[in-house]
Parts: C-alpha cells; sequence; structure tokens
C-alpha cells in the first residue's frame, strides 16, 4: 500500500567516466576517489547509489546504459568525468539510455594544494574539461540531463541532487501507475478532459474506468469488526464531533465513511492502483460522497481527483512519490476564491470535502455537514487549516498537441480571521509575485482549476521532472512578469511544435 513515509526501495547508478591514456594507477586512484563521491551521495540521497567501476571504453558505457534501462530498481544515472574521458566512446551509450540523467561537475578535491601541486596532480584531477568534453556530446545529442556543479561536501550541491533523485522517482512511479477512475469526468468541463492514450505514452500511467457499482459491491461487504476498529482509530486520532462519536445520533454516518474507507482501500489493493478519482454526479449506491476515506487515502501516498480528474490525480501521485520522507505535505487543491483587500491580496483554497491532512500540523477535527451536491448523505470529513511556510501549486493540462505543467510559487499564510461557517479542510495563500500578476498568469497558460498544493517538493524537482517527462513547465514565480510570461508562451509554442517535427 502506498505510504508517504515508506523507505527507498531503488537506487541510482553513479558512472566515473575515464580513459586508458594515464596508466593503471590513476586508474584505480579514479576508482578510489569516486567510490568515495558515490559514498558521500548515498549518505544523503533518498535513495541508494550504486557505484559502477570506472568506464574507459564505448562497449562498457553502452552495456552499462542498456542495463540500467533494463532494471526497474534503477531510477536514473548520476555521470561524472573524473579525468579526461573521450565523449566519443559515451555516443552510443547516451544514446540509447532511456532513464534520466544527472551530470555531477565536481572533483574529488575542494581545495587545490597550491604548495605541492604538480602534473601528476593535473592528469588526475582534470574534471574541469574532461566534463566539458561530456557536456558537449550530451549537448550534440540533444541528451536530456540535469547538470549540478559543486563539491558534494556542498549541502546546496547534494539538495540539488537530491531533488533530481526525487524527480526521477516520481517519473519511475507513473511508469508503472494504475490509475481507476470510479465513474467518468463531471459533465461538461472541459479542463479535466484529455488524451489518455497520450498520457500512457508521455507518462506510462495507465487510467481506466470502472463502475460505481463495482466499488459498492466491495463496500458493501465490509465486516462490521473491521468498520468498529476503525472508527475506534478515527476517535483517538482527531477531534470527532460529539454527534458522530460512538452513542451519538449520526455515529452510524461515521460508521459509513469507515465502509467507505474500507472498501476503497481494499478495492485499489487488490487492483494494484496507485490513484483514483471520484465524481459527485455519478455516485451509484454509495450513501455518500467519500471524503474522510480520500483524506486519509491521500495522506497514505495515493493520488486523487475529483470529478473524475485523472490528470490531477496522477500528478498529485508523483509529486506525493517525490516528496515522500519529507515534510510539509502534499494534497489535492483548488483555488476557491479571493481576498483582494488592496496589499493584503489572498487566495482561499480548498474544495468540497478532499484536501488531505498532511499539510496540516495540527490535530484535524472529524465533523459531518449537508453538501449540496451530490444528492446523497451528508458526508463525513475531517477539517483543518493548512500549516504556513513555503509551498508550490502545479496543474496539468492537456493542450492537444502536448501536455503542460503550470506551477505557482506560493505562500501558505495563517487564515487573517477564523473560519468557523467553513466546515472542510481548507488552504489560505499569497501567491508570488503577487495575486494579479500570478491569476493574469495563470489565466494566460490555461491552467487548471484543480491543482497539486505541496509544502515537501520544490521548483527545481519539478523542473527536474518535466525535463525527465518531456512535458512544458511554465514557471510563476517571484520575478514573473505579464509580459514575460506571455512571450515565453509563445516561445514556447514554437519551441513544442519544431521539436515534434513536421
Amino acid at each position: 500500500m502506498p505510504t508517504t513515509d515508506r523507505e527507498p526501495v531503488r537506487e541510482v547508478w553513479f558512472a566515473t567516466g575515464s580513459q586508458g591514456l594515464y596508466g593503471p594507477e590513476v586508474l584505480q586512484q579514479v576508482g578510489e576517489q569516486s567510490l568515495q563521491i558515490a559514498d558521500r551521495l548515498t549518505g544523503v540521497l533518498p535513495v541508494t547509489v550504486r557505484w559502477l567501476p570506472v568506464l574507459t571504453s564505448a562497449a562498457a558505457i553502452r552495456r552499462i546504459c542498456l542495463d540500467a534501462n533494463a532494471d526497474d530498481t534503477c531510477l536514473g544515472v548520476i555521470a561524472w568525468m573524473h579525468t579526461f574521458s573521450p565523449a566519443k566512446m559515451w555516443i552510443t551509450g547516451l544514446d540509447a539510455l532511456d532513464k534520466p540523467l544527472l551530470h555531477l561537475h565536481t572533483q574529488s578535491n575542494v581545495e587545490l594544494p597550491w604548495a605541492t601541486i604538480d602534473m601528476d596532480f593535473m592528469n588526475l584531477n582534470q574534471a574541469a574539461h574532461g566534463d566539458r568534453e561530456f557536456g558537449f556530446v550530451a549537448t550534440r545529442l540533444g541528451i536530456s540531463r540535469t547538470i549540478v556543479a559543486g563539491h558534494v561536501s556542498d549541502p546546496a550541491v547534494t539538495d540539488r541532487v537530491a531533488g533530481w533523485a526525487r524527480a526521477a522517482a516520481g517519473r519511475a512511479d507513473l511508469r508503472t501507475l494504475r490509475l481507476a477512475r470510479f465513474g467518468d469526468n463531471m459533465r461538461d468541463v472541459a479542463v479535466t478532459e484529455g488524451d489518455k492514450v497520450e498520457a500512457q505514452r508521455r507518462f506510462g500511467v495507465s487510467v481506466n474506468t470502472y463502475g460505481v457499482n463495482d466499488l459498492v459491491a466491495v463496500v458493501d461487504e465490509i465486516a462490521d469488526a473491521e468498520i468498529t476498529t476503525l472508527v475506534t482509530e478515527y476517535q483517538d486520532r482527531y477531534d470527532v464531533a460529539a454527534d458522530l462519536r460512538t452513542g451519538g445520533d449520526r455515529h452510524d454516518s461515521l460508521r459509513y465513511g469507515a465502509r467507505l474507507e474500507l472498501g476503497l482501500r481494499t478495492f485499489l489493493t487488490e487492483g494494484g492502483f496507485g490513484a483514483f478519482t471520484t465524481n459527485f454526479e455519478d455516485l451509484g449506491g454509495l450513501r455518500q460522497l467519500p471524503g474522510l476515506a480520500v483524506q486519509r487515502l491521500m495522506a497514505d501516498g495515493y493520488g486523487f481527483g475529483g470529478e473524475g480528474d485523472w490528470k490531477t490525480a496522477a500528478l498529485l501521485r508523483a509529486l506525493k512519490t517525490m516528496g515522500a520522507g519529507l515534510p510539509g505535505g502534499t494534497s489535492f487543491m483548488e483555488d476557491y476564491t479571493y481576498h483582494l483587500a488592496p496589499g493584503h491580496e489572498l487566495i482561499l483554497g480548498a474544495h468540497m470535502l478532499e484536501v488531505c491532512p498532511s499539510i496540516t500540523a495540527n490535530r484535524p477535527s472529524l465533523e459531518i455537514h449537508p453538501l449540496s451536491i451530490g444528492a446523497r448523505e451528508d458526508p463525513v470529513r475531517l477539517v483543518f487549516d493548512a500549516e504556513p511556510g513555503p509551498a508550490l501549486v502545479a496543474g496539468l493540462i492537456d493542450l492537444g498537441e502536448r501536455f503542460r505543467l503550470v506551477a505557482n510559487e506560493i505562500d501558505v499564510v495563517d487564515p487573517p480571521a477564523p473560519l468557523p461557517q467553513l466546515p472542510v479542510a481548507r488552504a489560505v495563500w499569497r501567491p508570488r509575485p503577487d495575486l494579479r500578476t500570478s491569476a493574469e498568469a495563470w489565466l494566460a497558460a490555461g491552467g487548471p482549476h484543480h491543482t497539486v498544493l505541496t509544502r515537501a517538493v520544490g521548483i527545481e524537482t519539478l523542473t527536474d521532472f518535466a525535463e525527465m517527462t518531456g512535458v512544458e513547465l511554465l514557471t510563476i514565480d517571484a520575478d514573473t512578469t505579464g509580459r514575460r510570461f506571455i512571450r515565453e508562451i509563445r516561445w514556447n509554442q514554437a519551441y513544442y511544435r519544431l521539436a515534434q517535427g513536421f
């Protein structure tokens, strides 16, 4: 079952380039020093680093790249040219590589030994121009990669490499993700439509629809004893409203909410699904629109999208995977309404029910309230405010000829006043650079109304993910201006059209 705090089970491969020109003693030193670099990375990356023997021939390089492609445990390859590695050796291997590539431009030493430096030292420590040879060939071949420069003792360097590894984990997870849609998407809504075949080609995610009553059949078979156990967990973990607690007038509604969660978990687990959607217009025999169940499943790492929004469900799952083990949380979100007081503009984000409790540090309350849509019983849900801090909201759209990611760097803040009459989980944030520029840019980009809010994953990791998947990314941040953003959209239109060929 997916979980946000699971231990990493995959690895990145560390490949070091050199050549036989320098003799066996130098190559031995190269191997020892590259192993030291790999060991340093192992201690700080969120995945295992597998060190590879020093590569000095085209055949060995090609073999490693093909093996990386075939090994499902390999998320990607880190390449470092310790000495001068003639890059024609790398052409066939790089051309065949189908895993994310990070070019680490580093060296074994931090400082130069000015008093003792000689040509032997110079021959051994040539990354300064060896990596340039590698960089030229990668550019010549049009190889998509992330480049990180600096010594691995610098936390800024290792944090950047770790972000790339997390992006690679998100990409790998999507390659095998199964996503269940319970019913179709909301009628007459445009942005939740999309090309599922192209999504599977681009990302790997398999999206299929299941009848809601297929889920109902599983929900109805859940044993009462299991429900009682889960309700006890609710009452221990949350501030449960008095009328929902054991003996309360509406306790049966809480028990049905637990039945929904257990049924959904069973269906998703047995089907091998890591993401799902629901739709309030298609509830079949369900007595409630799933709220509490969806919130808790998201907290365990599942992707989710409301109203059949499978693209947001897949993106949420990918970002959950990228942010595994990091503080801050990640949730399904929707920009709901604005606070437009001049100089104090804010966005209030929420959804009908489905906001993930991973984005709060407070103890949620478990409540029941009417829901004016869906024509079902009042649903149970967790209510809380998101924790303040820097964050990111991102959305995925299908433009017909390509997918586009739109992201806005934001600052989540405490609500300016209590919200006693708003019975849903919510987040309040200040978009960068300001609400007017942010909103105009988002609209110009065609950004969706459903998004993923994350305090765990930053823009650099999302940028790496977009590069790995070949997806356009438009970023709205503190430096964005409307005029430049429109130009970027137009430039991107030309670039992606040309990149696809004629």
